[in-house]
């Protein structure tokens, strides 16, 4: 899902290599505010977090090798949940980068956490939890992932696994009456 608005992350390398050093988190995704998302208050539309996040899975799916071949192979990772946090407004033309970091992983699934900043700051304007399911897509299920993928997500979650968790991760949304 790359148009004229997204643009390359700092991350060097942009496809999986087996012995290269893994960021934790990785950089992948960069993208500007285009006008189309912004909304009657003059700030980025809610489901433009998610779109923008989207952006981000995609090249994340890229540089762990579920490219258009991956795909028509009869392969894919379908995100089952997401839960935004929504920190602060953007406006048109601003740069957002983000990260994405495994918290883990199985035969079939994959946890991810993205967060997303105001350019090349920290400030931190939103982030995603989301969890990734593999998919045999010729037949509509979950299926084991191939050997090399998995090994791929069990390097990647070992260098990430080594950061603190966020927060929010595995949260619920509810009114605390107190």
């Amino acid at each position: 899902m790359t148009d004229d608005r997204s643009v390359a992350a700092p991350e060097s390398i942009r496809s999986w290599v087996p012995d290269a050093p893994i960021s934790a988190p990785l950089r992948l995704h960069q993208t500007t505010v285009p006008a189309d998302w912004v909304d009657y208050n003059q700030h980025m539309s809610e489901s433009c977090y998610l779109l923008a996040f989207g952006d981000n899975a995609d090249a994340f799916f890229h540089y762990i090798g579920i490219d258009e071949q991956y795909r028509a192979d009869g392969h894919s990772l379908y995100t089952v949940q997401t839960h935004l946090h929504h920190r602060r407004e953007v406006s048109e033309g601003e740069i957002l980068s983000m990260t994405l970091r495994v918290l883990d992983c199985d035969t079939k699934r994959v946890h991810v956490f993205h967060e997303m900043f105001l350019g090349d700051t920290d400030l931190l304007v939103a982030t995603a939890e989301q969890m990734l399911v593999h998919v045999d897509s010729r037949v509509g299920r979950s299926a084991p992932m191939p050997r090399e993928l998995a090994g791929c997500l069990e390097a990647i979650h070992r260098v990430h696994a080594q950061l603190a968790v966020p927060g929010v991760v595995g949260k619920p949304m509810r009114i605390n009456h107190a």
